[in-house]
């Protein structure tokens, strides 16, 4: 038998692209970048790195990128869901607004959130006699953060919908499984670990957000600055040490958690579906439902 000649280069030349090019766009940059804080002494560091005002932009900028991510894995799945499962006029318009996030500018998202949301705003002005205020505070980055990274969510768990037949669930309805069970045997075992990438790709993508953000937050220091625009300012100031500083910190802890969510991701894998290279639900449906055959 003749062995079959790929379409691409093989192995060990796409190996070699595929080195070339992260190196010179992720690795060397990164690299360079903790070289430079390694220069520094680790009191100079640590002093730097332990600002109570960096300390207070670390806070706001992944307590909101976490917050972000967990509203968007709850309602991108249910947008995703609807988008799959359901017929309606408008769809295709809906559809392609999910999107929307990502040909808009930053910049020009922020300026609008913050034009509805400000006090005597299309929605803000509802609002604020609630006592709700969201423009130029710390909600304010929550919701711009929601916004840019809404398709994360939706474009990852959507293909995953598609593939779930309904037999599945049918075959559990006639079991005696209540909706809810169906979903927790059926339904969600499939979607997490698409879930769980989708939640990743959007708490990534909110850690770096600064477009949007900066013109929602207010940028009060101790308040409602994110750490991005305190290592612009500082860079403004020409403090490069302290910028770079900022950096690594953000480098390494962003860095560690994507390894936690990544393990996680992977464990879900396992859990759920089984060893690689295993087709269909991790259990029988009679086991699933807890019906008796």
């Amino acid at each position: 038998m003749s062995r079959r000649s790929d379409v691409l280069p093989g192995f060990r030349l796409g190996l070699g692209y595929t080195l070339a090019y992260l190196s010179l766009l992720v690795l060397i940059p990164l690299g360079g970048l903790l070289l430079a804080g390694a220069s520094m002494t680790a009191d100079q560091f640590w002093t730097i790195a332990t600002d109570p005002r960096a300390l207070a932009s670390y806070r706001v900028t992944f307590g909101a990128s976490l917050a972000a991510a967990a509203i968007n894995a709850l309602f991108g799945f249910i947008v995703a869901w609807v988008l799959v499962r359901y017929a309606f006029p408008g769809k295709r318009l809906i559809d392609s607004l999910v999107d929307l996030p990502f040909a808009l500018p930053t910049a020009v998202a922020g300026i609008t959130l913050a034009t509805l949301y400000s006090s005597n705003g299309w929605i803000g002005q509802f609002l604020e006699p609630l006592g709700i205020k969201i423009a130029f505070t710390p909600l304010g980055i929550v919701v711009a953060l929601t916004f840019i990274s809404l398709p994360f969510v939706v474009r990852t768990v959507q293909p995953v919908i598609e593939d779930i037949e309904t037999e599945a669930e049918e075959a559990a309805a006639s079991l005696g499984a209540s909706r809810w069970q169906t979903f927790v045997r059926i339904i969600f075992p499939a979607v997490f670990p698409a879930l769980l990438t989708g939640f990743t790709l959007a708490f990534a993508r909110a850690i770096g957000e600064f477009g949007s953000v900066i013109f929602i937050a207010g940028n009060m220091p101790m308040i409602s600055e994110i750490t991005p625009l305190l290592i612009i300012s500082k860079l403004d100031q020409y403090d490069t040490p302290g910028a770079t500083v900022l950096a690594v910190v953000m480098l390494v802890i962003s860095f560690l958690l994507l390894l936690a969510i990544n393990a996680l991701q992977w464990w879900s894998v396992h859990r759920y579906q089984g060893e690689p290279g295993e087709l269909g639900p991790p259990r029988p449906v009679a086991a699933t439902t807890g019906a008796a055959a």
